[in-house]
This record gives C-alpha cells, structure tokens and sequence, in this order.
C-alpha cells in the first residue's frame, strides 16, 4: 500500500467515531452542509470528506443523492459509507442502486452491497439475489442465501427452498439460515401452517445442526400444543444440545398442556435431566405447579428435591406450608435451608396466616424455623411471639426475640425495652439490644421513639441504660443527641463511659459542639481523650463547609496536646485542599513532632493544587525537601518543584 492511501485508510479510520449527534450539530457549532453540498463534496472532496459526506446524508440525504452516492459502491474505501446512506434514504431509487451493482460487483464489495439490500429487504432484488445465490464465490452466495430470507416473500421463499436440497455445501447453511427467516415472517403473520412446513423441510435437509435446531423449535412453536410431541421428542433425546432446547421451548411456550407434558416425562428423567426440567417448570410462571413437581419436594433424589423446593418457593401457595415446614427441619443442611428460603419466598397473604396458626401448634426445632420466618416476612404476629418469648423453649425464645426486632411496631416498643431491661446475662443483654436497635432504626417517628427510650432511661439498671444509649446511637436525630449528650456529661462514671463512646462514633456533625464541650470540661483524662477524637473525626469525615471544617481544625489544634491527636488535627487539612491549607500544615514542618506527618499533608495538599497554584504547591514542596531532603517524600516533592 502507498504512502498516500494508507493516510487516506487512517482519516478514515478515525471517522468511525463520528457520532449521528455529532454530524446532526454540525461540527465546531457549524451549521451542517445542504444536500446540494453534500453532493458536491462526493463528486469532488477526499475521501476523509466523502466519508463524512455520507453519513450526513444518511440523515438529510434524498433520491438526488443517489447518482452519486451509487458511483462510490465499487470503491473500496468508500463502499461502506455509500451503503449507510443507501439503506437508509427513503426512495426507489437507493434500492434500484444498490440492486443495480449487485449484478456486477465482485467479491467483497458484492458481500457489502447484497447485506445493504437485505437490510432493506428490497423485494425488486430477488431475480439478481437468485442468480448470485449460484455464484462461485461462496461468500457472495451466502450472503444473497441470507438476504434472500430476509425479504422473505413468495419468490424469495421458493427461491431458497429449491435450493435448500441441492445447493452447494458451503452455501447449505446460509441457505438454511435463510429459511428460517422466512418462516419467523410467516410465523410472525400468522401463517402458522406454511411456517411448520418450511421448518420441517430444513430439518429434514442435510445443513448444520445448529439449524437443525432452529428449525426444530420453529417447528414446535408454529404448531402450538400439536408441537408437543416434537418438544417431547427433544426432551427425550440423549443430545445435549436437544435437550437443552427443550428446555428452552418449555420456558417460552404458554399453555397448560406443555407444562403437563413435561411434567409426565419427570418420572421418566435420569435425577440431573429432572432437576433441570423442574427447573424450567418454575422458571414458566404458571398459576399452579403440576403435582408431580409437589411430589418431587418430599421425596426422591437430593438435587431433584432441591430443585423442586425452589420452584413451589416461587410458584406454591398456603397448602405448600405444612410440606415445607416438615422439610426446614430436615438434617440435611441443604434442604432446610431450601424448605426455609421457600417459605420465606412464598407469595400470599394466606401463607401468612398459616404460618402464624402452625406456631401455636409448634414445638422444637418446628417452633424456631416458623417464629424465623414470621421475622423474615416481618409477619404481624406480636401476640404469639410473646408467648414464645416467654415459654419454655431458650432456642425459640432467642429466635422471637430476633423475630421482635424485625417486626414490633411502635405500640410494641415496651415490649423490647422491658426485655432489654431484664435480661438475666450478658448473652441475653445483647440478644435483647440488638432487637431494640432493630425495631428503633425501623420506627417511622424515630424522634418519638427516642423520647420512649429517654423516658424509660431513668427507672433502669446501669446495663439496661447502657443498651439504650448505645441504641440512641443507632438511631441518630435530635432527641437521642440531646439525651446521649446528657450522660456524657452527667456526673455517672457509667453513664459517661458509654455516652463519649457513643458520641465518639457519631455519624452526623451535630455531635461535634457536645463533644467540643466535653474536651474542654471533663475531668477525666480517658473521656477527654475519647471527646477530642470523635470530634476530630467528625472534622476529617463528616461533609460541611471549608470554612467550618478550617474552625474545628483551628479548635481540635488548640485543644490536642498528644503527638497523635496532633496528627489526626493536620489530616482535617486534607479535606479542603488550598493554598491557605498547605501554608498551615507546611508550617509545622519545623516541629520536630510533626515534621513528618506535617510534609506528608503539605505533599498531599500540593498534588491536589498543583494546576491550579502550582506556585503555593511548589513552595511548600521545596519547603518539604529542605526539611527531609532524602526521606520517602522526596520523590514526590522533587516532582512537584518542577512544575507542569
């Protein structure tokens, strides 16, 4: 290739990225050209420009195009371009001209020009397609077989038919491909009959498997439910790939009378095939699983049980409950938690109900799996958990607690706070708040919610007002700020223990002020420490304004005396990068302390300012250099003093 057309190949490389929103705006906010120009530019412009040219008109292109968009289809750098406009301008006179070059064109170029008619499905193209589909080149025969199919009408379709038994065999596939084009169109128009009897020409034909297979389930679904012995033929078969097209049919064909086809031929399965076809059977959504699958859930291999516990999952109903129930409490692991995931998934209002009714009947490992379960659906069911809570059982009575947390409503809230407050050990104590945390962060009004656990605050025991502040914490808000704020600084060495740990792990920024208050108060070195940390992470984490963020900085720098806490002060910088920031932390480069961790922000901070003030970054770089001139900074301070 020559110098000047391998520049030519690569200017046209690079408009493949040309976008239709691009050429519609006009590149450079110019207007775009008229179609008088546009043909201008094809009988005169570079290829780059034709190219260009092309695909505009593409969009704004008419039959006035044409002549000279036809002259660029033997052009091999340009054919493909022309073609866009051509499939796509909306007169006679494209087709004619692409029909027209066809007859002519060779290789590669013909390829191109016959895809272009069948994108447009040119009917008038049929007589030309028909006589290249002989063609010697096997390629350009293939690709009219295709086109041919795509038209899809009388002529087309007899045309391929014929040729569908004595083609050639490196064009029978396309061939084929063809035919099951054109019998999607008469199965898409209704000719359901015609369509059956084209697909079953092609499979009786001598073509790859694959289309074969295709035809096959044309076959299948042309004929409705007179298809099911075909799709049952399939599911029989010891091919894989038969097989697994069954399966396929099975997914997408409606009727009652597939579902109970394939349900017949469960018993008949090898274990892994009848897992598979159960499968399928929950994967149809029908109003109602066939009992052969309800008796594969009790009884029979382990994957197949399996298989079949998933689909009443997504299919059963209420009198799928007992059944269920009885399997959660299997000793094989994989079972129960299939019986339990189902039961969880079920649908209705109605599985409800029986599962609430079967708990007054439980007991043992039955009693834990359904009270689990009124949890997970978050059933209303307060009354009977309660008496679970109280009876006999320790397994159930954990898992009601659990089940309390997921589903107590706000008039149920004392419930779990007097469990909270009586706990009689430790593993009780924190079973009972994690169901109060979880009920609490669920309420609707969680202001009320924490004005309940305020209130009961004060008549509890040190551990019980421990659980309440801790879930306080959980919650968040206004109220249970207030109150959490209130035991940090009460004069309870308890309550303040708990309360700055609280506080020091709040997640909003109004703890800040307590926490400040706390630092610059408390007698005891351990919460002032603890005071001083959270606010100082409220300051590195929290979002708030520059302005606010540089306050606290100033405010947790004045009150840090630790080397560490110091260090966590300068990290607040980082957050809001400037020219004032680096001044500060590059100012602490002189204290031996903080040197250090002072460059390290100063670096930090001048990578993020450097295209912005590169003159501010590169003072404090060099100031960083000076002072550690061989540490692990230097590499990236040096760089920084170069500049852009």
């Amino acid at each position: 290739m020559n110098k000047s057309r391998l520049n030519c190949w690569i200017a046209l490389v690079g408009l493949i990225a040309i976008s239709a929103a691009d050429i519609a705006c006009g590149a450079n906010n110019q207007p775009v050209p008229t179609e008088n120009q546009l043909i201008d530019t094809l009988r005169s412009g570079a290829p780059a420009e034709k190219a260009i040219a092309c695909k505009q008109l593409a969009i704004y292109g008419s039959k006035d195009a044409v002549p000279e968009l036809a002259k660029l289809l033997p052009d091999e750098q340009l054919s493909s371009w022309s073609r866009i406009a051509l499939e796509a301008i909306p007169d006679a006179a494209a087709e004619a001209a692409l029909v027209d070059a066809a007859k002519t064109l060779q290789g590669r170029l013909a390829v191109g020009c016959i895809n272009s008619i069948g994108v447009r499905r040119s009917s008038a193209a049929v007589g030309v397609l028909s006589d290249r589909l002989k063609d010697s080149d096997a390629e350009i025969a293939c690709a009219a077989a295709v086109a041919l199919g795509r038209i899809g009408n009388e002529q087309a379709t007899n045309t391929l038919r014929q040729s569908l038994g004595n083609g050639s065999p490196a064009v029978r596939s396309a061939v084929a491909e063809g035919c099951v084009l054109c019998a999607e169109r008469m199965l898409a128009s209704g000719k359901n009959d015609q369509a059956a009897d084209l697909y079953d020409q092609i499979r009786k034909a001598d073509v790859p498997k694959q289309r074969i297979l295709e035809a096959t389930r044309g076959a299948i679904v042309a004929r409705g439910a007179g298809g099911i012995p075909l799709l049952v033929e399939q599911l029989k078969s010891p091919d894989k790939k038969r097989f697994a097209l069954g399966l396929k049919i099975v997914r997408e064909m409606q009727g009652r009378e597939v579902a109970e086809a394939l349900a017949g031929e469960l018993a008949n399965a090898p274990p892994e095939r009848e897992a598979l076809m159960i499968a399928a059977l929950g994967d149809r959504g029908d109003a109602k699983l066939p009992p052969a699958v309800l008796h594969a859930v009790a009884v029979g291999d382990g994957q197949v049980r399996l298989a079949a516990i998933q689909a009443v999952g997504r299919l059963g109903d209420a009198s799928a409950v007992p059944m269920l129930l009885k399997i959660a409490t299997d000793e094989d692991a994989a079972l129960s938690e299939a019986a339990k995931s189902a039961l969880a998934a079920l649908p209705g209002d109605a599985v409800n109900v029986e599962l609430a009714h079967s708990l007054t009947e439980a007991k043992g490992k039955s009693l834990e799996v359904l009270v689990e379960l009124i949890g997970k659906r978050r059933i209303n069911a307060v009354a009977e958990l309660t008496k679970v809570l109280h009876g006999p059982d320790e397994a159930a009575r954990n898992v009601a607690l659990v089940a309390l947390g997921a589903t107590a409503s706000p008039a149920d809230l004392s419930l779990l706070i007097s469990e909270v407050a009586n706990a009689s050990n430790a593993d009780d104590a924190k079973l009972a708040e994690k169901a109060l945390q979880t009920a609490c962060v669920r309420m609707p009004d969680r202001e009320a919610t924490a004005a309940e656990l305020a209130k009961n605050m004060s008549n509890s025991s040190p551990t019980a007002k421990a659980s309440m502040l801790r879930t306080l914490g959980a919650m968040g808000g206004p109220k249970a700020l207030e109150t959490v704020s209130a035991a940090a600084k009460s004069g309870d060495p308890d309550l303040q223990d708990v309360g700055t740990q609280v506080l020091g792990a709040w997640m909003a920024a109004d703890a800040a002020p307590a926490l400040l208050e706390i630092t610059k108060g408390s007698a005891s070195d351990k919460f002032r420490v603890r005071a001083l940390r959270g606010y100082l992470r409220i300051a590195r984490q929290q979002k708030m304004p520059d302005a606010e963020r540089l306050a606290m900085f100033r405010q947790g720098l004045e009150l840090a005396k630790r080397p560490e806490e110091r260090e966590l002060t300068l990290d607040i910088l980082k957050r809001c990068p400037s020219a004032e920031t680096i001044q500060l932390a590059s100012s602490f480069m002189d204290d031996q302390e903080l040197k250090q961790h002072a460059a390290e922000t100063a670096i930090f901070i001048a990578e993020k300012i450097k295209d912005k003030d590169p003159a501010a970054a590169k003072s404090a770089a060099e100031k960083a250099l000076k002072a550690d001139p061989n540490g692990k900074l230097a590499d990236r301070a040096r760089a920084l003093t170069k500049g852009p």
